[in-house]
């Protein structure tokens, strides 16, 4: 069964490109170590009125949006085997310095999702 490890983060919207393209770059790495598929989505309909917004959430200040974003493995073996490859690689090391990043890496929630419903 599929995995997913998914993330959730605040973005400023005045640093989406800076993090798409930061983005772009990392997905291309987790790719060439075998995800299968990796997405990264901007808020645009965030104010919704049935649960809690992602908003509300993950504390947006003003001129922030939320980000979504998963990769997708053929199981969990499968997404240590490609995450301890990827976490090796030195393009993602360059990436990684928190005080680069276009976020505050501190507000992010990740976790690793088992595939409930696969359509």
């Amino acid at each position: 069964m599929r995995y997913v490890d998914g993330y959730v983060l605040p973005v400023p919207k005045k640093n989406l490109q800076a993090y798409a393209r930061i983005a772009q770059k990392a997905g291309k790495v987790w790719r060439d170590h075998g995800a299968l598929d990796c997405k990264e989505c901007a808020g645009d309909d965030l104010n919704v009125k049935c649960g809690v917004p992602f908003p509300r959430m993950m504390k947006v200040k003003p001129g922030e949006t939320v980000v979504f974003s998963y990769i997708v493995f053929k199981s969990r073996a499968h997404r240590d085997r490609v995450k301890a490859k990827v976490m090796k690689d030195p393009r993602i090391a360059k990436m990684c310095d928190p005080k680069d990043m276009p976020f505050d890496v501190k507000r992010m929630v990740y976790g690793g999702f088992k595939v409930l419903v696969d359509l």
